[in-house]
């Protein structure tokens, strides 16, 4: 356990002995962030080894600061994980607000000695203090990944190692500069998050707010594409085009729709609110909203007249089967 020297009663430093004043700055900057007594939070569930889901609300503020929780659910993983001290102190504990930390974790993964993460912090931070939307879509994006994702631990869980969770919040800040007209900085920054998250979404994308892309390897969505809000996307999902024709050519996705992994769909087709695109499936025409669409071509679970119409947006169950198993007589 780090702690806090009391320099008046240590030995004093021979000559050649190396400063340890730097070690005992980190040692107090330990004790001060990540051993507190938690006053301003109430502990809801015990911390346990297997890192359960840990909940953390303020009292008085009904759970309702995803800021606050993360650094109640960051000083706890400090606890449990004292080696991880300087990164979630540098990523989450040194920052005061969401914003900032944001831009910082998202500069330290993109920088590059072409775009230095000293310039892209401030780039992102400028851009997060004017959009004050794209922060409040962010908590929609955090509580998506908590609610619907069952690996997610926590919030600064997500926050700090859900690859597909950064690629989209560096995917809005890109958005911004290209609605800003700064294109070529813009697709830069697109390069960036290609190279280091394997997701690739064009800046001129249009994304909602509750945003899953589990796992995210793969992902790849085209320039005019359009996302709604509460949208669940897999791995290995392609939004894409079907030529070289220029203008609105790519798919516009309804909200609460699940795009089950390895589906494509092409072309400026539009997929109804609350339909599903089963995993595997190439889609090349519209999908009416609560309707399931599986296979190469993709076909309507019920048939074009008649299609079955689901009775929940699939997007909040992440089901993927159970269309399968109401219909199919396949047996392994």
């Amino acid at each position: 356990m780090a702690a806090c020297i009391d320099t008046s009663r240590a030995e004093p430093k021979q000559t050649g002995e190396p400063d340890r004043s730097n070690s005992d700055h980190h040692g107090c900057m330990y004790v001060e962030y990540c051993r507190p007594s938690f006053c301003d939070l109430v502990y809801c569930v015990p911390v346990c080894q297997n890192h359960q889901k840990p909940k953390l609300v303020a009292e008085g503020d009904g759970g309702g600061d995803i800021w606050l929780t993360m650094v109640g659910e960051a000083k706890i993983d400090v606890e449990q994980e004292p080696i991880l001290t300087s990164y979630y102190y540098n990523s989450i504990l040194s920052h005061k607000s969401l914003e900032s930390s944001l831009a910082s974790h998202l500069s330290s993964k993109l920088g590059s000695s072409i775009l230095p993460s000293t310039t892209l912090v401030d780039l992102f931070a400028g851009v997060l203090a004017e959009d004050g939307e794209i922060i409040e879509a962010v908590k929609k994006d955090l509580e998506a990944a908590r609610d619907r994702d069952p690996a997610c631990l926590s919030y600064v869980h997500c926050f700090l190692n859900f690859k597909g969770f950064l690629a989209c919040q560096a995917h809005r800040i890109a958005h911004k500069l290209w609605s800003q007209g700064r294109k070529t900085l813009a697709l830069l920054i697109q390069n960036r998050v290609s190279k280091v998250f394997d997701v690739d979404i064009h800046p001129g994308v249009k994304i909602g707010r509750g945003i899953l892309l589990d796992h995210g390897t793969g992902v790849v969505i085209g320039e005019t594409s359009v996302i709604g809000d509460d949208v669940s996307i897999l791995h290995n999902v392609t939004l894409g085009g079907t030529g070289k024709e220029s203008g609105d050519r790519h798919p516009k996705i309804g909200d609460g729709v699940l795009i089950g992994a390895g589906a494509c769909v092409l072309g400026n087709v539009k997929i109804g609110d609350g339909a599903r695109i089963g995993a595997g499936s190439v889609v090349l025409r519209a999908v009416p909203p609560r309707t399931t669409a599986i296979g190469n071509p993709a076909r309507l679970i019920g048939g074009k007249e008649n299609p079955i119409k689901l009775d929940k947006f699939p997007s909040f169950t992440m089901d993927h089967t159970s269309h399968i198993l109401e219909w199919s007589d396949y047996v392994i």
